[in-house]
């Protein structure tokens, strides 16, 4: 019989349960749990997803919810479709950076900071991401135990690209996968990584067609869920240390220097000139 703490502690507080944070999230994430296993997926009305700041908001809070929840032993993240995320930079933040109030430039650092802090820090289990096409916003992904990537994946910071300093995680990932040599080269060059290059230099696991991903990712799941719940919680935490202690060692130093080159480069809203500049697509 499962233990019920409902029953055995007086004046326990239960975490959110899935039927309320996976209607919760709905927008932003299609969930759905099998024997232990939730799937988490990026969507903007069941299509590909679109970056917004209302979604990068939310989602350090799914992965606090997700993590929270003792019904949930393996996470499975993807996309919708076949791109991982999109996204039009012009449009994503409206006004200059003179123009924006304190607060909401702090909100969008502390946003930025969660993301990576809660996902590293608040999900104690096995974690398996599906990159399901191109996109932006990858860091997450390659943060994971396992990542999966179809044939047209690409993995880039663009931030230097368009006129800031790569401090979100993204960066911070690349380096500790594929080395610091190798990032800043694609990371100063604007040129993204691709999937073939990704899984050569340890940024991915695999590289399968983008139609056996998810059931790749599910057979993994069931495969670790045959396990005793102690050793895949031991595993999950022993596999992940590496890019925990890059986590917790630099993220403080990257974000506050993305930020404050954001507002003092007014790179809030890209610079057109810079969106446009083809030499960046002719240095590799």
């Amino acid at each position: 019989m499962a233990f019920d703490p409902a029953a055995e502690w007086e004046g326990y507080l239960a975490p959110p349960a899935f039927e309320e944070y996976s209607v919760r999230y709905a927008d932003f994430f299609k969930m759905r749990r099998e024997n232990g296993i939730i799937e988490a997926r990026l969507h903007t009305n069941d299509g590909p997803y679109v970056h917004t700041h209302a979604a990068h908001n939310v989602w350090p809070r799914v992965w606090q919810d997700i993590g929270n929840d003792p019904e949930n032993q393996v996470l499975i993240v993807t996309g919708t479709g076949e791109k991982w995320m999109v996204g039009d930079p012009k449009g994503h933040n409206p006004k200059p950076a003179s123009d924006l109030d304190p607060d909401l430039l702090y909100q969008r650092f502390y946003d930025g900071w969660k993301v990576i802090e809660s996902f590293v820090g608040s999900i104690d289990i096995p974690t398996i991401a599906v990159v399901n096409g191109p996109g932006v916003h990858t860091e997450f992904a390659v943060l994971s135990d396992i990542t999966l990537a179809a044939p047209d994946a690409d993995f880039m910071d663009p931030h230097f690209w368009l006129g800031t300093a790569p401090g979100d995680g993204q960066a911070l990932a690349l380096q500790a996968l594929m080395g610091p040599k190798r990032a800043a080269y694609y990371i100063y060059g604007a040129k993204s990584i691709p999937a073939d290059k990704a899984l050569e230099w340890g940024v991915v696991s695999d590289v399968l067609p983008r139609e056996q991903l998810i059931e790749r990712a599910w057979e993994l799941a069931r495969f670790i869920m045959k396990r005793p719940r102690f050793a895949r919680w031991a595993a999950h935490n022993i596999l992940s240390r590496p890019l925990k202690k890059a986590v917790a060692e630099d993220l403080g130093f990257h974000m506050p220097h993305q930020s404050v080159a954001t507002v003092a480069s007014k790179a809030l809203v890209p610079d057109p000139d810079l969106l446009n500049d083809s030499e960046a697509r002719t240095l590799f």
